[in-house]
């Protein structure tokens, strides 16, 4: 059976209001559902600011203690307090989503067969830090709602150009030839076959390990150019090239990494997402007439090889979120400008969800006076959800925040702004209807007190509605954003209903949410 015919019906409002008893307490009689399938509610009003699904994440950076952890060698107990302390800032924010880094540096956040223990973490690469921060983050991202997206950079090795402090066993120092140094920085070659299996063995290790949601690339592939330096691999060109270019050659090596790191991802842990997040401008279009109305002054395609327009248009990504670091009135590069030549990327491709990366750290800092103004920040959310499809429905899929640390400051109350306005309600991540479009089993609902016992087969989280309506008069409009929403909680087979709502009428609905984001048809809780 089809997932579209699985979708339930309305039932009539007749039997619909037989559910509920009089004084809008729920009735001991069997639910019926309300079908919540995403094409059912493209003629309802939704406000943008209530969207129903939207990737709200934060990234959370831990090359050079950026973000987390603060220091190296902090006692696990300590580190793990400050991991939760972000987490949690994520869940006030109202975010859905955090982005971690847990491959910094070709060296890992959990414990490898194949590459040292993170230096980050004790300040020694290779050494243990006494417990599992990968798996602790997943465990306490999930029981709090959130997903946790792995951030890894594919190919950078050290911090500088010799890699001498790297530990005797790191690949790179079994393997020198596979490394490349470049503006003071050691990286491994993209063009040696034995590197890229190397990097998706070691992203499949992780995936295989732990229940993420999704395995994040950086804006890091072939490194940012150096004035006056050029990148060696001509050695690896000529052995490998082919006749090609060499920047076909050098885009090639890229695609095929993303290709190869998807395709392993998804035969080890089926529905777990690629995405990335590259430098906003593919090109210019003084360079080519596909590109954006820019002037910047790195082009993706160009300089770093990757490709990002034809991995979009070729689905080779589930999600791809560029940074657009730039303020709307920057001349060379207009956030707006940028903003809807992604929008048109994303109408011309089913298979990829395009959100945008946001600058939180450029608030209340002088680099651009559109910076110096507190509602800066949420005005790129306001102009993205113009952006629609010819059905009205959004074209881009949500905002990610560089970086935790900017998000805690909240310089000029911006990122309160974007809490109070635009995230004040819960909201659930875009589904990837390519990787998994069957929904969990409608859910059985029974209150039993204040609580709400619940099941759902194959759901990991559940939505909590509350319609101030007449159980007769509940529509899937109703349901079509989050202005009803009371929860989105974990599937723990029980939820308990918050003080100030228990002597709340109404209508209560439940539905389930897969790990694929896909929603269940909503039962009226009995």
């Amino acid at each position: 059976m089809t997932p579209r015919r699985r979708a339930a019906r309305i039932l009539p409002a007749a039997l619909l209001a037989s559910l509920l008893a009089a004084g809008g307490q729920p009735a001991r009689a069997e639910a019926a559902p309300v079908s919540i399938q995403p094409g059912d509610v493209t003629q309802c009003t939704v406000d943008p600011k209530l969207a129903k699904r939207s990737l709200r994440a934060m990234w959370i950076a831990s090359v050079g203690n950026l973000n987390w952890p603060s220091r190296t060698g902090l006692t696990p107990a300590q580190s793990q307090a400050e991991l939760i302390a972000q987490l949690d800032l994520a869940k006030r924010n109202g975010f859905n989503a955090v982005i971690l880094q847990v491959r910094p540096t070709a060296d890992t956040f959990w414990p490898s067969q194949r590459e040292p223990w993170s230096q980050w973490l004790t300040g020694s690469q290779g050494k243990s830090p006494g417990w599992d921060p990968t798996a602790f983050a997943v465990q306490q991202a999930h029981r709090r709602g959130l997903e946790l997206h792995a951030w890894v950079n594919p190919y950078r090795v050290a911090q500088d150009a010799t890699g001498k402090k790297l530990v005797s066993t790191h690949p790179a120092r079994q393997h020198p030839e596979w490394t490349v140094s470049y503006g003071g920085k050691l990286y491994y070659n993209p063009g040696i076959p034995a590197v890229r299996a190397h990097v998706v063995a070691t992203i499949t290790e992780l995936v295989a390990r732990y229940p993420v949601d999704a395995v994040h690339f950086d804006d890091y592939f072939y490194p940012y150019p150096v004035s006056g330096q050029s990148f060696n691999d001509a050695a690896t060109y000529r052995r490998y090239g082919a006749g090609k270019g060499l920047a076909s050659w050098r885009r090639q090596n890229i695609t095929a990494l993303v290709t190869d790191a998807r395709r392993s991802i998804q035969r080890t842990r089926p529905g777990t997402q690629l995405g990335i997040s590259p430098f906003a401008v593919w090109r210019n279009v003084g360079t080519d007439p596909q590109g954006s109305q820019t002037k910047a002054g790195v082009q993706t395609y160009d300089d770093l090889y990757a490709d990002t327009r034809a991995w979009v248009r070729g689905g080779l990504v589930d999600y791809l979120t560029p940074q657009v670091y730039w303020s709307r009135t920057l001349s060379a590069a207009r956030y707006g400008v940028v903003a809807q030549w992604w929008a048109q990327q994303a109408a011309a491709s089913p298979r990829t969800n395009i959100s945008l990366g946001e600058a939180s750290y450029k608030v209340g800092t002088t680099v651009d006076s559109a910076w110096t103004k507190p509602r800066e920040l949420v005005s790129h959310l306001e102009l993205a959800s113009t952006l629609k499809d010819a059905k009205g429905r959004p074209l881009l899929r949500g905002h990610v925040f560089f970086d935790s640390s900017s998000v805690r400051a909240n310089k000029l109350d911006a990122q309160g702004i974007v809490a109070r306005e635009w995230y004040r309600k819960p909201a659930l991540t875009p589904a990837t209807p390519w990787l998994d479009r069957v929904a969990p089993g409608k859910p059985t609902v029974r209150r039993q007190g204040n609580d709400l016992l619940i099941r759902s087969r194959g759901a990991r989280q559940v939505v909590v509605y509350r319609v101030d309506k007449a159980a007769g008069s509940v529509s899937r409009c109703d349901l079509a954003d989050t202005r009803n929403v009371v929860a989105i909680a974990n599937h723990t087979g029980r939820w308990t209903i918050p003080a100030s709502l228990r002597t709340a009428g109404g209508t209560w609905l439940v539905s389930g949410v897969d790990r694929a984001s896909n929603e269940s048809a909503a039962t009226v809780v009995r």
